[in-house]
Formats: C-alpha cells, sequence, structure tokens
C-alpha cells in the first residue's frame, strides 16, 4: 500500500520506517522538499521510502497520517491540499497542545471541551475520512505496543466505519491486540484530553514508556 506521512518528526519517522519495514511504500512530506530531517530518514529507508513536500505526501498516499505537532497541524493539512486528501483516510496522531508557557503544557482553550482537532479537521477537509489514533502514547510505544508488558489499550474514533476497520488492520500489523472504538470523531475530545495526564506521568516517572489499560 502507498501510505503518506505528514510531519517529519520522531512520531513521523517511527511510523513511516514501521511501515516500511511491514512492506508499504512510504513518502514523507515536508515544508519543503529537501527538507534534513526527511532526507535523513529517506537514506535509510530503502527502495520503498522517498519524500517530498506536504502536497507530495499526501498525493502519493492511499492512506494519510497526520504526525505534526497540533499547532501546526491545520497548515501543513491545507499546504497538503484538499484535493490530495478527499476519499482518502487521514490518521490524525496530533494534539492541540500548547507548550508557550513551558512544561507541563495545556489543551488550547478552542480545541477542548467542546471541540478537539480532530473534530477541526474533519470541518475543515469534509472529504477526507479522519481517524483520530495513536495520539494518547509515545511514538516508539506506537509501532512497538510490546515495549510495554501485558495488555494495554489503544483508543480510536472517528464517522466512517469502513475507514476505522482499515487502520485497525494497519494498527493491528504493528502489533496491537486490544483497540478500543470510541465511537464518531467527537470523542477526540476525549483522547485528546488524556495527554494533560499523560504528561504528568512521564514528568512523574521521568519515562514515556507508559500506557493506559481499561479494567472493568
Amino acid at each position: 500500500m502507498k501510505i503518506g506521512i505528514i510531519g517529519t518528526g520522531m512520531v513521523g519517522a517511527s511510523i513511516g520506517s514501521k511501515l516500511i519495514e511491514l512492506g508499504h511504500e512510504v513518502k514523507m512530506g515536508s515544508r519543503t522538499a529537501n527538507n534534513e530531517k526527511a532526507v535523513k530518514w529517506h537514506s535509510v529507508g530503502g527502495a520503498n521510502a522517498s519524500q517530498g513536500t506536504f502536497a507530495d505526501a499526501a498525493a502519493f498516499g492511499e492512506i494519510i497520517f497526520n504526525c505534526t505537532k497540533g499547532d501546526g497541524a491545520l497548515d501543513a493539512l491545507k499546504a497538503a491540499g484538499e484535493k490530495n486528501l478527499n476519499g482518502k483516510i487521514l490518521v490524525d496522531v496530533s494534539n492541540p497542545l500548547d507548550f508557550s508557557k513551558g512544561m507541563p503544557p495545556s489543551l488550547y482553550p478552542a480545541l477542548s471541551n467542546t471541540n478537539s482537532l480532530g473534530e477541526e479537521i474533519q470541518k475543515i477537509f469534509p472529504g477526507a475520512k479522519v481517524v483520530k489514533a495513536l495520539n494518547t502514547m509515545n511514538c516508539l510505544l506506537m509501532v512497538n505496543p510490546a515495549m510495554v508488558s501485558g495488555s494495554h489499550d489503544l483508543f480510536m474514533c472517528g464517522n466512517d466505519e469502513a475507514a476505522k476497520a482499515k487502520v485497525t488492520e494497519i494498527v493491528k500489523s504493528f502489533g496491537w491486540t486490544s483497540i478500543i472504538d470510541l465511537g464518531d470523531i467527537t470523542a477526540a475530545r476525549a483522547t485528546e484530553g488524556i495527554l494533560p495526564i499523560w504528561v504528568r506521568l512521564m514528568m512523574k516517572y521521568q519515562s514515556p514508556n507508559f500506557n493506559f489499560k481499561i479494567v472493568k
């Protein structure tokens, strides 16, 4: 499968590399076609790795992963181009965290409680099939759940059932076995809202290598 990655940070590199390992063709997109991080990732990615602009990656991919920081997500996706996203699954991994006052970050008020970044993306790109997933954990754990012992959970939400089923297939190929579908894209308010406590736990334990498990 051809997959586009929007973003060149640790999240994009981790997901992109895992997808290549699983046999997919992956194009990493950035603001410029010769982005230094994208060039480095491409150089070690092998024949199935390529790079380009946000628009290049979005046009290339049958499925798109938005791996940008939350404060730049909407601008990056606008640069990717609505026509390149229409009809495609858009997996949103970003979180609307405001680091302007340092650590710990807060959620942007306009994107919490009664709204979310996932919902904003779906509103601005109505032709895309937005699925919120993988945003409640460290990027290395996203693609290797065995880093944390025992069973633990991945949360997912979105309006399109077939899109969620396809994303479920992908994350199962990463090794996930416990996937909780929380319903439509408004559930992104809840999964994005987990991040403040996630950051506090990371600060307390001085490690990002943990996850949540729902016990009932």
